[in-house]
């Protein structure tokens, strides 16, 4: 199991704010930020002070997920893509 911030970025979307903004209401870093962003660890008080300034429960901007549902990287979505468009060779 593993964490996912993606909740958290939909309702930074909804509510029309940025990530220097997030910075400057909840006073983390942008570090903190940037781990969040690659669904990394970060503190608790991190997570509580996020929820503080956006007036919003834990839940709201994460949740749990199975390690095995991978979500796919961007190199193997272009690879798929390149590989849909090679016809295959027909045999004479």
């Amino acid at each position: 199991m593993r964490f996912t911030y993606k909740k958290l970025w939909k309702l930074l979307i909804d509510k029309e704010i940025n990530k220097k903004t997030l910075c400057q209401m909840s006073d983390i870093s942008p570090t903190s930020v940037a781990k969040l962003g690659n669904d990394g660890n970060v503190n608790t008080s991190v997570l509580l002070k996020i929820c503080t300034a956006l007036h919003c429960d834990i839940g709201d901007i994460m949740e749990i997920v199975p390690d095995d549902i991978a979500e796919p990287s961007a190199e193997s979505v272009i690879k798929d893509s390149a590989e849909s468009r090679i016809e295959p060779k027909t045999q004479r």
